[in-house]
């Protein structure tokens, strides 16, 4: 089968780096994620990888200097791969190999090989296509695992022997689930029970690398697609077993609750219609994650979850080191987040007092649209009147809460008045005085006792400061 590129925008780069390998007596094909791109005519990836029989540094080197003398040729001995960043694109270049595993690693031996062994090594056959860019046959499809049919039928299967497949190199699993979750697409049956039989070999990939293509999994249209199979297979059990937690239903004395598990799945599908926001999604993943250590069965109550929200914020914490995520200001959004979380909710069904909104801009700040964002996926009710009532609800609350910021100004809050202030006022030393008085302007302000101004505050201070014993200096 021959593809057509001469419609191909990097038609100019694969003529030049097809004429460096016949300079240099070397093989050389397009191969991986470009090709299957390229034939599912979706959006041209970046990243284009090429095999040679020889040496991919030797020829990564010679199309460096074809292409600018001054561009830098990145090179990984090692590996055997250099690359080369030239305008937008990342060209990688490897030598063809063979592979053979131990079964304590996942790194390789590794030795010369063919093209045929090479696209034998790939993951899927989807990604084992290669496209020739040598003169003899330019532009020649080299598909020997039939991924042309299994791109038209949307399925996954592996080159070779799907055990041994994951068992080799286990990441696959992880990549098999993502490529599903990405582009819609089913897992063969055969590939599907071997990622169950193997899933325990996970435990050898390491953390950093689960979580990239984890991430991608949230990334997707539709995280829920990955995310169940990550349950079905075991791997979600090994890799985060705080969500296998929430799955299921108890019931006592006729009384059940919903199974935790797929509501978050079906927040964190509703979210991703709203916001592309990596964080703000994982936010909707574990939102609910305390509510299986905090449930409980209260006799003429129900089940409860008192406190999931708190406890919930200090679990991201811990979640965030286990999993290799960044324990930095994303961190704490995604605690904030899923602290607040039933907050709004409570907001819209009671009649919410300007105080109450006022406390809840001063602790959202400026991620109260995200938060909102958060509480509006958390509707799974399929009762369309409760839907549209929750909705309605939501309106009116962010009117009233833009009227009260726009009278309080509490989102960003700074101090009316300062410690400094406060300091000279009273002739006083740093000291827990000054703690106290902040304190109680902040609490006052949140109350709607005094108006956010600098002459209201420093009046409520004098009159605090009355019943500390503090004396006003003379001015």
């Amino acid at each position: 089968m021959l593809i057509n590129l001469n419609q191909n925008k990097n038609l100019k780069l694969f003529k030049l780096i097809s004429e460096v390998a016949a300079e240099n007596n070397q093989t050389v094909y397009v191969v991986g994620g470009y090709v299957r791109d390229l034939l599912m005519k979706r959006k041209a990836s970046t990243d284009i990888d090429f095999v040679t029989e020889q040496s991919g540094i030797l020829l990564a080197e010679k199309v460096g200097k074809e292409l600018d003398p001054k561009l830098k040729v990145s090179v990984f001995k090692t590996y055997g791969t250099a690359m080369i960043k030239f305008k937008d694109l990342e060209l990688e270049f490897v030598g063809a190999r063979k592979e053979s595993y131990t079964e304590n690693s996942r790194k390789p031996e590794v030795e010369g090989g063919t093209i045929e062994d090479d696209q034998k090594r790939r993951d899927f056959t989807i990604n084992a296509m290669a496209i020739s860019l040598n003169a003899e046959n330019f532009g020649e499809l080299i598909d020997p695992f039939n991924g042309t049919d299994d791109l038209e039928n949307k399925v996954l299967k592996t080159p070779l022997e799907s055990s041994q497949t994951y068992s080799d190199d286990p990441l696959r699993m992880m990549r098999a689930i993502r490529f599903a979750s990405t582009l819609n697409f089913t897992i063969e049956e055969n590939s599907l029970q071997s990622i169950k039989k193997e899933a325990e070999r996970i435990k050898i990939v390491s953390m950093e690398r689960i979580m990239v293509e984890f991430n991608k999994i949230m990334l997707s249209e539709k995280p829920s697609v990955g995310l169940k199979l990550m349950e079905e297979t075991g791997l979600m059990k090994l890799i985060i077993p705080e969500l296998i937690d929430l799955k299921g239903v108890e019931e006592v004395e006729g009384q059940t609750h919903k199974d935790n598990f797929y509501h978050t799945l079906e927040v964190v599908d509703n979210i991703c219609e709203n916001t592309d926001n990596l964080w703000l999604r994982w936010a909707a993943l574990l939102h609910d994650i305390g509510k299986a250590p905090t449930k409980k069965f209260v006799e003429g109550t129900g089940w409860t979850f008192h406190g999931h929200e708190f406890l919930g914020s200090k679990m991201v914490k811990n979640l965030f080191q286990k999993l290799k995520l960044p324990l930095n200001s994303d961190m704490k959004y995604v605690q904030k987040m899923v602290k607040l979380s039933s907050r709004p909710i409570a907001l819209i069904t009671d009649d919410a007092s300007d105080a109450a909104l006022r406390r809840l801009l001063f602790d959202a700040g400026e991620d109260i649209e995200d938060l909102f964002t958060l509480c509006k996926a958390d509707i799974t009710t399929k009762n369309s009147r409760k839907v549209e009532k929750f909705k309605k609800n939501f309106e009116y609350v962010a009117v009233k809460m833009k009227e009260v910021e726009e009278k309080d100004q509490v989102r960003n809050f700074q101090p009316p008045i300062s410690g400094e202030e406060i300091m000279a006022m009273f002739d006083l030393k740093p000291g827990r005085e000054i703690g106290i008085l902040k304190e109680k302007v902040k609490e006052a302000i949140l109350e709607g006792e005094i108006a956010n101004d600098p002459l209201e505050a420093r009046d409520f201070v004098i009159r605090e400061a009355e019943i500390l014993g503090l004396s006003l200096m003379s001015k």
